[in-house]
Parts: structure tokens; C-alpha cells; sequence
């Protein structure tokens, strides 16, 4: 019998939201999570922390693997393990925190920060938010938001946003079930945000170290169970989202991407619309041309600046939206296409002059210009991380890559600051990240695997994104990724916080391939 809070959850074969895989589960091992009724909000969070607890106990005795599942958005298995799935897209519940709860050194105000329980999904945060008096924002976006704040941080989702970062430099505080009897809230001793009142609050152990936290920021579910996540909000903030084709590559654009100064493109809008936030270049390879306009790159570039009332909503269309990145604009074209998807090399041509004819300006929160993006299945994305100086040379090998394997999609490059998580994959001070999106299909994955392998040819350094299309990694790449010390800090840290019986309830085949799953007992 299990108890109040927790549900057997009867499946054996479970599908990712983009449909690219199917994955087996054993028998009576998954389980589904909801917040039992309690007189207080505390009551039924702690409730719920128990019953995680429960969870791993009931794991250990009967020797199963569990992950915890939220909108199970990722296009690889790196989320999921060859047991069963804990499924918390109902534990949603958010609150602002009050000053007793914050740390007297905290370096910011109560009003920054939003304690957030793990199933919340990216989407609801931003309207909550929106809804405050005064309103509110999350500081950094994917460009869609069907994902949970646990799910997006724990695989670094990361925008654009070039002098911030992804959603793991917004993520300050980490409440972690780490074991039956343990669980802790975990932050960093240089940058102290909870008082001691919120973790009994929590009925927590503390736990302030910079390089365990920075360790399980992005650890796709396989340091324990996040049951809550604390974040930096500011306040709300307007983007002004500009789109500009027929842009020649050329000296001039190269190195705009190499050193993020935009000042020689004279782009519309600068001066105008606030301080750049977000920049990205797009290529349609299959029309492509150095120096010739006509087949050259397109831009979207947002600019930022304070909210003002009033402000009358971005209305998002029902086609291709400003929200959508190159992966969500395929999907919409992809309901155009016969079922067989014939004729993809055509319809990409098209999807681009379409999606990227010029329109004005649109202006709009992080709300409204990032939403829910729409999908179906048959897409694939892949993406890398490297170094800014790196994309002009990246982008004319993958093109050359291209016509000896074509690749049914386009490439898309985004500039986000470099992550302090010590397996973030936008490693880079100035991380350019490379995504390839298109029609999932053998084509597609042998573009995939080519391109991964010319950049090794080259000695271009890059990561591979942790939730998108990643199937050419192994031990030996990881290492060559973030360096032996940076994996080896990781893997001691998940020693650290999990005891040696609980390692092998969060390993999975996905971790043993990256060679991330290695037990030596506790450190400290």
C-alpha cells in the first residue's frame, strides 16, 4: 500500500513529447506524485517530501531505479532510467518569499526571490509572475516553455540571453530528496539566500557549498529528487524583437558573431529599444552562399528595456509565432506537409521565406514573445555548445559537411553567456549555441554524426546539448568536453550527497555510457 500522495502508475512503455523514442520500464515500478491535502501549504509540502523519501526507500529494498519525470521533453534518454518514472508534473505549487525566510547577507531583496516546486511548468512561472503587483519576470527563457523548472534547469535550457546566461544562473537555491531518512537544502556558501527559518521550514538539512551546487545544477535527475527550486526573479521588462533577412555573410557579419559587436551591421532598433538581449543567426543550407544577400544568413535580435504601463499584450499567431526557434517553426510546417514528408528540401526553402519575411517590430514580455511553442512529431534537434570565436568556422564546416550529407532542417546559432554549472553545456565564457533542427529521419542523423565528427577533425572544443539528439557520446567525449577535473568534481559531488545504497536507485544506462556513474562512498 503506498501512501496518501502517491499513486501507482501502471505503463511498461513510455513515449518522449517529441515522439523520437520509446522507452521500456519495468513492471509496477513508476509512480505518480500529487500534493495530499493538508491544512497548510508546509503540511502538504512536507507530506510530499515524505513520500519522496518513501519512494527511495521503496526503491532500495526492491533493488529498482527511479527518475522523476515532468513533461518529459527531452529528445534523448538522459532523463529516464531502466526502472520506473515518478511523474511530478502535479507538484506545481509556488510562493513569493517573505524576508524571515532570506538570509540576512542575502545580496538582493526578499522580492527577487520565488521558491518553485519542481513540476512547475516554465509557462505557468512566467504568468504567475506576470500576475504580481508590481509584475515580475524569470530572467532568461527557452525559446519554448512546456518544460518544468526542475526539467529545464536540469538540462541547462538556455535562450539567448548574452549577458546573463541560461536557467541554471538564475537558480539559486536547491531543496534535493537525497535519501529515506535525508533530505537537505543546498546553496552556495558564497552567495547565501535561505535563512535558517525557511530550512525548518522545510525540515531540512543545510547544506551551503559552492561546489556541490554548482554540481547539481545540471545533473538530469541523478543527484536524488529536486522537490523545489529557488529563483531570481526581476522586474518585468519589455523585448522589442526585430527580424531582418538577406543578410550577407561576409567579413562584417563573421565578426559580429565572433565578438558579439554588433556596431558594424547598423541593425534597426539600436539606440532605440534598450541594451541587446538576445541575438541569433539563422542559414538555410540548402541556400546558401558566402557574400551573396540573396542566400545569406537571417538575424532575430531582441533588445531590452524597462516595463511601462500601459502595455497592451503580444498577440501570437496561430502560424509561425516570434517565440518559435527554428525547431518549433518546423513543427508548424510540418502540418503542412503530406504524411509521407515528401519533399522536405522545397518546404525548408519555403519554411524560410515565410517565417522570416520582413514584419515590424513586435514588442512583448518574456511571457509573451517565449510561449508554449507548438509541435507534433518527426522533428529532430541537435545542438552544440562552443566558443563564440568559433561559429564563423563552425557554420562553413557543417555547410560543407551539408552537400555531402544533406541535412533535412537549418541551422540556427544562438549567443547565451557561459554557465557557472560544472556540467553546463554552454561551457564558454561567450557560448555560441549551434542547433540543428529539422525532419528526424536516418538523413538527419547521419548529418548529426558527420557534423559532430568533422568538428573533432578540426579540434573545434564543443559540448553536446544534454536534452537534445546526443547519441555519439561516451565516457571519453565527456572528459574531452569539460576537462577530467571538472567530471571528476561532479562525480564526487554526487558521491557526496547521495549515500552509496542510493546511488544505484538515480544510475541509469545513460549515465554508465557517460561514464558519470561511478560510486566511491562518500568524500566528505
Amino acid at each position: 500500500m503506498t501512501p496518501e500522495g502517491i499513486d501507482p502508475l501502471p505503463i511498461r512503455n513510455w513515449t518522449n513529447k517529441h515522439e523520437n523514442f520509446t522507452h521500456r520500464l519495468e513492471q509496477d515500478a513508476s509512480f505518480k506524485l500529487w500534493n495530499p491535502p493538508a491544512d497548510s501549504y508546509r503540511d502538504r509540502y512536507r507530506a510530499t517530501t515524505e513520500n519522496f523519501q518513501w519512494l527511495i526507500g521503496h526503491a532500495v529494498t526492491n533493488n529498482i531505479k527511479l527518475r522523476a519525470i515532468g513533461s518529459g521533453w527531452s529528445f534523448t534518454k538522459v532523463g529516464v532510467t531502466e526502472g520506473g518514472m515518478v511523474d511530478t508534473a502535479s507538484l506545481n505549487f509556488s510562493f513569493p518569499m517573505r524576508q524571515k525566510f532570506v538570509d540576512a547577507n542575502y545580496a538582493q531583496t526578499p522580492e527577487d526571490l520565488y521558491f518553485v516546486q519542481c513540476g512547475a511548468l516554465i509557462n505557468d512561472l512566467n504568468n504567475r509572475l506576470a500576475n504580481k503587483n508590481p509584475q515580475r519576470s524569470i530572467k532568461a527563457s527557452g525559446a519554448s516553455n512546456g518544460q518544468t523548472i526542475a526539467g529545464a534547469l536540469s538540462t541547462g535550457t538556455h535562450g539567448a540571453a548574452i549577458k546573463f546566461g541560461a536557467i541554471p544562473e538564475f537558480t539559486v537555491g536547491l531543496h534535493l530528496v537525497t535519501g529515506s531518512n535525508r533530505h537537505i537544502w543546498l546553496e552556495r556558501a558564497s552567495y547565501p539566500v535561505a535563512s535558517q527559518e525557511f530550512v525548518d521550514w522545510l525540515d531540512a538539512d543545510l547544506v551551503r557549498d559552492d561546489a556541490l551546487f554548482d554540481a547539481a545544477l545540471v545533473s538530469f535527475g541523478s543527484f536524488g529528487f529536486i522537490h523545489g527550486v529557488m529563483i531570481e526573479t526581476e522586474p518585468q521588462f519589455l523585448l522589442t524583437e526585430h527580424r531582418l533577412g538577406n543578410i550577407a555573410y561576409d567579413d562584417t557579419l563573421k565578426t559580429a558573431m565572433r565578438t558579439l559587436d554588433f556596431s558594424a551591421l547598423n541593425l534597426p532598433g539600436t539606440g532605440e529599444s534598450g541594451e541587446m538581449y538576445h541575438f541569433e543567426v539563422l542559414f538555410n543550407i540548402h541556400k546558401f552562399e558566402p557574400g551573396n544577400a540573396d542566400k545569406g544568413a537571417f538575424l532575430k535580435y531582441i533588445f531590452k528595456k524597462p516595463f511601462a504601463l500601459p502595455h497592451t499584450p503580444l498577440q501570437r499567431s496561430n502560424d509561425f509565432t516570434y517565440g518559435d526557434d527554428l525547431l518549433g517553426i518546423i513543427s508548424t510546417l510540418l502540418d503542412k506537409l503530406p504524411a509521407s514528408g515528401r519533399g522536405i528540401p522545397a518546404m525548408v526553402n519555403l519554411m524560410f521565406g515565410l517565417a522570416f519575411k520582413p514584419e515590424p517590430p513586435r514588442v512583448g514580455t518574456v511571457r509573451e514573445m517565449f510561449g508554449y511553442t507548438k509541435f507534433r512529431g518527426k522533428v529532430a534537434s541537435a545542438a552544440i555548445a562552443i566558443d563564440a570565436t568559433d561559429s564563423p568556422r563552425t557554420v562553413e564546416l557543417l555547410i560543407e559537411v551539408n552537400r555531402r550529407d544533406p541535412f533535412p532542417g537549418g541551422l540556427a546559432l544562438r549567443y547565451v553567456k557561459g554557465t557557472g554549472a560544472t556540467l553546463g553545456f554552454t561551457r564558454f565564457p561567450n557560448s555560441c549555441v549551434l542547433e540543428m533542427d529539422g525532419v528526424d529521419s536516418l538523413p538527419a542523423r547521419k548529418f548529426f554524426a558527420a557534423a559532430w565528427e568533422k568538428l573533432e577533425q578540426e579540434q573545434i572544443p564543443y559540448a553536446l546539448h544534454w536534452g537534445k539528439i546526443n547519441f555519439n557520446l561516451d565516457a571519453a567525449r565527456i572528459r574531452r568536453m569539460y576537462g577530467t577535473a571538472a567530471v571528476e568534481a561532479w562525480i564526487d559531488a554526487r558521491n557526496t550527497l547521495l549515500e552509496p545504497s542510493v546511488l544505484p536507485v538515480f544510475d541509469s544506462l545513460f549515465l554508465q555510457q557517460c561514464g558519470l556513474d561511478k560510486a566511491r562512498g562518500a568524500i566528505v
